[in-house]
């Protein structure tokens, strides 16, 4: 069977054909077909339901690409599996699979939830348009939150991740670093593009930042804006106001979903101001459609004396605390 496609004129042919011809070549190897491309014009041979098969990818390709400025392999087999699933009957919301496993890799492993609260956590963000996750350092709240916002966007499910730190001091003075303004905010956000790199290519990221698909920025930079189809993150929640976080939480458009992180025992506020993150806990409680997860010590991935050092301050400071996998409330 042969089937002639035309190639949608609103994207850029270079990024759906790839460096010299290579998406086509990696469609061949997923799709068991024969693919040629002249001129705005895409010719597919082959077995009748592999043709339809390979059909439907093509369209979902070119649905991607109106959104994103190119494509990898691992983009294009998540294209690939998402919509055979889709043809299947067997598609589901973007989130973990029942092993806590989520289709983006880091460092050359697949992500996936490591403790039992890790697993509630993701399940969280998979059926819930606002996710609060408090717990200790190490405990991957604001890793897994990536994670999962770059799964949703190569699925195509949403176009941008956005993510938004506080500009606080941790003990020492933003005035006493070096540099404009933009320079010395960096260093705050420096932990989530670590997180993002380790997802991502410098070149993707590159890519994607340029073309405004990822934006890193401080709170700040949030007031006045409405964030549609968009995955956005707050980290280091501990560290705003009340008013701050109202005006954060205001910001979610259509088709959005936001995850807010942070650590209660680490506000580096000034003494006497209260924590947006516990305020938004007391006030949101029970309000449908929100989840709030706590996440414990036991919860801690890094390495093994993190776990060792948080349970010493804890115990130190009186709190003790849970030693069971990370709880979920959930609205």
């Amino acid at each position: 069977m042969n089937l002639n496609l035309t190639i949608d004129p609103g994207i850029d042919s270079g990024a759906f054909l790839g460096h010299a011809d290579r998406n086509l070549k990696w469609l061949r190897e997923l799709l068991d077909v024969h693919l040629s491309a002249r001129n705005d014009s895409l010719r597919i041979s082959g077995e009748p339901a592999a043709v339809s098969r390979a059909a439907a990818v093509v369209a979902e390709l070119q649905r991607y690409l109106r959104h994103h400025p190119a494509v990898d392999r691992e983009q294009l087999v998540a294209i690939v599996r998402r919509t055979e699933s889709e043809i299947s009957g067997d598609a589901t919301e973007a989130g973990p699979d029942e092993s806590g496993a989520l289709d983006v890799t880091a460092r050359g492993q697949i992500v996936h939830a490591r403790t039992e609260g890790q697993k509630r956590y993701l399940r969280s963000i998979a059926e819930h348009d606002l996710v609060f996750c408090e717990g200790p350092a190490g405990t991957g709240k604001t890793f897994l939150a990536v994670a999962m916002a770059v799964s949703l966007l190569r699925r195509s499910i949403i176009r941008r991740i956005v993510l938004v730190r506080p500009a606080v001091e941790a003990g020492e003075k933003l005035g006493f670093l070096p540099g404009g303004i933009e320079e010395k905010v960096n260093p705050y956000l420096r932990p989530l593009l670590d997180a993002l790199s380790d997802m991502m290519t410098f070149e993707q990221i590159r890519r994607y930042m340029a073309s405004d698909v990822i934006e890193v920025a401080p709170l700040a930079y949030m007031r006045g804006r409405t964030l549609n189809e968009s995955v956005i993150i707050l980290d280091e929640a501990q560290n705003t106001t009340p008013a701050q976080m109202l005006m954060f939480l205001t910001r979610m458009g259509e088709r959005s979903k936001m995850i807010v992180t942070g650590d209660p025992s680490q506000v580096d506020l000034d003494r006497g101001q209260e924590s947006g993150l516990i305020d938004a806990h007391r006030t949101l409680r029970g309000i449908k459609g929100i989840a709030h997860v706590r996440l414990e010590k036991s919860d801690i991935v890094r390495h093994r004396l993190v776990q060792n050092i948080v349970q010493a301050y804890s115990d130190r400071n009186g709190a003790g605390g849970s030693q069971g996998g990370g709880k979920s409330e959930i609205g």
